[in-house]
C-alpha cells in the first residue's frame, strides 16, 4: 500500500509530536450513498496505520447540520421547501424523531458501525452554538482586507455586497453585508433585506462563516492534521487552495495535509453519485451485502487519486473471489500482509471463505436458502475441506449473499428447486433422456464430483435425438423451472441423490 505509505510518512515528518487528528466532513443534507464511504474509510486506513506506528491518533467526522438546506432530496415530501434556508439541525425528521440531518446521519453511522471504523461525530450545531467558533470569526471579521484578497487571488470576482457571514433571521440563515463587530458585546452589525442596519450576536450560533472560510476556520480551531476530501475541492481555485491561502492570511497556521480522492461511480456511469438526486447505492444498505473486509478492500487496495467504478452484480463476484484469494495466498508478500490488516482491521475472525461465492449462490439456493444443507452440500464437492474447516465462516458469508440474492443479484441467476414438475410440457425424447439419465445416476459412485455429472449429461448427446443444449435445458427446466441455470454437472452431484433420481423419473 505504497499511497498509505507516502501519507502516513508524510504526516510524520509534518507533525513528529503530539496527536495528529484526522477530519473527515459531510452535510447531512441527503441520503449519504456508497462514495460518501470512500473518505471515512481511507481515513480510518490512516488511523490505523498511524497508530500501528505507536502514534496517538484521531479520527473525527464533521457534521455540518448548521448548513441551510438547499434543495429537496428525491423522496422527501414537497412540503418541505418550505424549510429552505433553515439549518438542517433545525428541520424536523421526515419521519421519527429528530431532525433532518439526523434522520440522514442515522444511515452513515450505521455504515460505520457495521464497518468497524473509529471515529467520533462532530456537530456544526454543537460547535457554533457553544461558543466553539467565536475566536474564528472574530479573526474573519476583523481581517476582511485579507479574506477578500486571499478568495480574489484565485479567480473568484467579489462585488462590494459580499459578505464572508450568514445571519439567522427568524430561523433561517441569510446571506446579509456586514458592517462592523463588537468583540467586547460579541454581537455584529449587518444589512437587513429592507437595507436596515441589524444587532445580533454572534456567540451562539445566530452569525455562522460561509463555507470557504468555516473550513479553514474548523481546521484551525481543532488543529486538523490531515483531512481527504474529493477531487472537486482540490482543483485550481478550489475550496481547498483558497482554504490554504486563508490558513496562512488570516489564521497564521499550517493547512492540513490534504488527501484528495476520486469518486466512486456505479459501473458504466460517467457521473458521480448525488445524494439529492438519489443516484447511487445506499451507503447503509450497501454494507449489508458485501462484508466489511471486502468494501475496505475495494476502496483501499487502489491510490484515492483512482477513479472507482462498482458494479453490483459482477464486481461483488470479483471482490469476494479476490479478497478470499488474498488471506489464503501463501508466501504473502509485505504489502499483502499491510492490506490485510487494513481491511480487517487486525482482526482475525473472518467472515470470507474459501469456497468461490458463485458457488456458494449457487448451493445456497440449491439447498433452499438453508446454511446448514448448504454446507452438506458443498462437503460434496472439490470444497469439503472448506466446507469442514471453514463452517463459521461460511454461514456469516452467507449472510451476506442472502442480502445480495434479494437487492443486487440478477434475474438470470436467481434459482429455486421446483416444486413440481408438469410432465405433459416435455417431449417424449425429453422423458427418456431424464429416466436414461435416473438410471445412470443410481449407478453413479457415492463420491461422484461435478466431471461425472457432466460426462453422464454428454454421453446422451446422441441416443435420444435431442442437440447438446436440449439437454441442459431440459434439465434445468425440470430441476428448477427455467430454460437455464448453475453449471449442470456441479449442480446434479450436490442434489440429494435420492430426489435428483426421483425428481428424473419425473416421480416427484
Amino acid at each position: 500500500m505504497q499511497w498509505l505509505n507516502r501519507i502516513v510518512d508524510e504526516i510524520i515528518s509534518r507533525q513528529p509530536d503530539g496527536e495528529i487528528l484526522i477530519e473527515s466532513g459531510h452535510s447531512p443534507s441527503g441520503a449519504y450513498h456508497l462514495g460518501h464511504l470512500r473518505e471515512v474509510v481511507t481515513c480510518d486506513a490512516i488511523l490505523l496505520e498511524l497508530k500501528k506506528r505507536g502514534r496517538i491518533a484521531k479520527h473525527i467526522s464533521f457534521v455540518d447540520d448548521l448548513d441551510a438546506l438547499r434543495k429537496i432530496p428525491v423522496n422527501i415530501p414537497s412540503e418541505y421547501e418550505k424549510y429552505l434556508g433553515k439549518s438542517l439541525c433545525d428541520i424536523p425528521a421526515p419521519k421519527g424523531s429528530g431532525s433532518y440531518g439526523d434522520y440522514f446521519l442515522a444511515g452513515l453511522k450505521n455504515a460505520c458501525e457495521v464497518l468497524g471504523l473509529e471515529l467520533e461525530f462532530v456537530y456544526s450545531h454543537d460547535k457554533y452554538r457553544s461558543g466553539f467558533f467565536i475566536e474564528a470569526i472574530e479573526k474573519v471579521l476583523n481581517n476582511i482586507p485579507d479574506v477578500r484578497q486571499s478568495l480574489e487571488k484565485f479567480g473568484r470576482q467579489l462585488d462590494e455586497q459580499w459578505s464572508p457571514i450568514q445571519v439567522n433571521e427568524d430561523g433561517y440563515l441569510k446571506k446579509r453585508p456586514f458592517v462592523s463587530i463588537d468583540t467586547n458585546a460579541k454581537t455584529i452589525v449587518y444589512i437587513d433585506k429592507d437595507g436596515q442596519e441589524q444587532t445580533t450576536p454572534y456567540a451562539a450560533g445566530e452569525v455562522k462563516l460561509d463555507w470557504r472560510l468555516d473550513w479553514p476556520a474548523r481546521w484551525w480551531l481543532l488543529n486538523v492534521g490531515i483531512e481527504p476530501f474529493g477531487r472537486d475541492h482540490a482543483s485550481s481555485g478550489s475550496s481547498y487552495e483558497t482554504g490554504q491561502e486563508l490558513m496562512q492570511k488570516v489564521f497564521s497556521a499550517q493547512a492540513p495535509l490534504p488527501v484528495p480522492y476520486d469518486f466512486i461511480n456505479l459501473a458504466g456511469d460517467t457521473k458521480k453519485m448525488s445524494a439529492s438526486k438519489g443516484t447511487g447505492l445506499n451507503a447503509e444498505e450497501a454494507v449489508k451485502v458485501m462484508p466489511p473486509e471486502v468494501w475496505r478492500y475495494f476502496i483501499l487496495s487502489p491510490s484515492p487519486s483512482k477513479r472507482l467504478y462498482f458494479d453490483p452484480v459482477n464486481g461483488v463476484v470479483q471482490l469476494m473471489d479476490e479478497f478470499a484469494a488474498l488471506l489464503s495466498k501463501e508466501n504473502k508478500t509485505e504489502a499483502d500482509q499491510q492490506l490485510i490488516y487494513i481491511c480487517t482491521r487486525g482482526l482475525q475472525d473472518r467472515t470470507v471463505s474459501d469456497v468461490p461465492f458463485s458457488h456458494l449462490v449457487a448451493s445456497y439456493q440449491a439447498a433452499l436458502k438453508d446454511p446448514g444443507k448448504t454446507i452438506d452440500f458443498i462437503a460434496r464437492t472439490e470444497h469439503a475441506k472448506a466446507a469442514q474447516t471453514q463452517k463459521e465462516i461460511i454461514k456469516k458469508e452467507l449472510s451476506f449473499i442472502d442480502q445480495w440474492l434479494d437487492k443486487w443479484a440478477p434475474d438470470d441467476l436467481k434459482f429455486e428447486l421446483a416444486q413440481s414438475v408438469d410432465a405433459s410440457q416435455l417431449s417424449e425424447q425429453e422423458k427418456e433422456f431424464l429416466n436414461s439419465l435416473a438410471d445412470k445416476v443410481s449407478a453413479a459412485p457415492a463420491d461422484a464430483d461435478g466431471e461425472w455429472f457432466h460426462k453422464a449429461i454428454y454421453e446422451f448427446k446422441e441416443s435420444h435425438n435431442l442437440e447438446p443444449k436440449q439437454l441442459f435445458t431440459t434439465l434445468y427446466k425440470v430441476l428448477i423451472g427455467k430454460s437455464s441455470g448453475p453449471r449442470a454437472g456441479w449442480f446434479l452431484s450436490i442434489l440429494p441423490r435420492d430426489w435428483l433420481i426421483k425428481r428424473l423419473k419425473l416421480e416427484v
